[in-house]
């Protein structure tokens, strides 16, 4: 049996946080985020892409990046406008969310960009 790994993360140490299940993974590389959307886009969920800045990650409502894309079916626009927020808020986390009609919650949700801390 293995022993239970801990994850060295404060409220203080604002680069130590951890957000959603994928952030206990290795970084997620373009082609692993892409798959992701990829599934998302499958699943009919409606891509949507958050925004906030590292210190308000956790007790902040996250700013919503343009409207959700209801219906977008092509990765690449979702992709572009992932990174589009990212470049306008480069010293902010950026999500992606998608988000499912029919259990009207979120089916999933990631961070795909971490911002610096100030």
């Amino acid at each position: 049996m293995s022993d239970m790994q801990d994850y060295a993360s404060s409220l203080s140490d604002v680069k130590s946080r951890k957000f959603e299940t994928f952030s206990y993974l290795p970084e997620m590389d373009k082609e692993q985020i892409r798959k992701q959307v990829e599934y998302i886009v499958s699943k009919g969920w409606n891509p949507a892409v958050e925004h906030t800045e590292p210190e308000n990650a956790f007790g902040h409502y996250w700013y919503m990046w343009k409207l959700p894309m209801f219906g977008e079916t092509n990765v690449d626009t979702v992709l572009d406008e992932a990174e589009a927020c990212h470049k306008a808020h480069p010293n902010n986390h950026v999500r992606l969310v998608g988000y499912d009609n029919y259990a009207q919650s979120k089916g999933a949700e990631m961070v795909v960009f971490r911002g610096k801390p100030v």
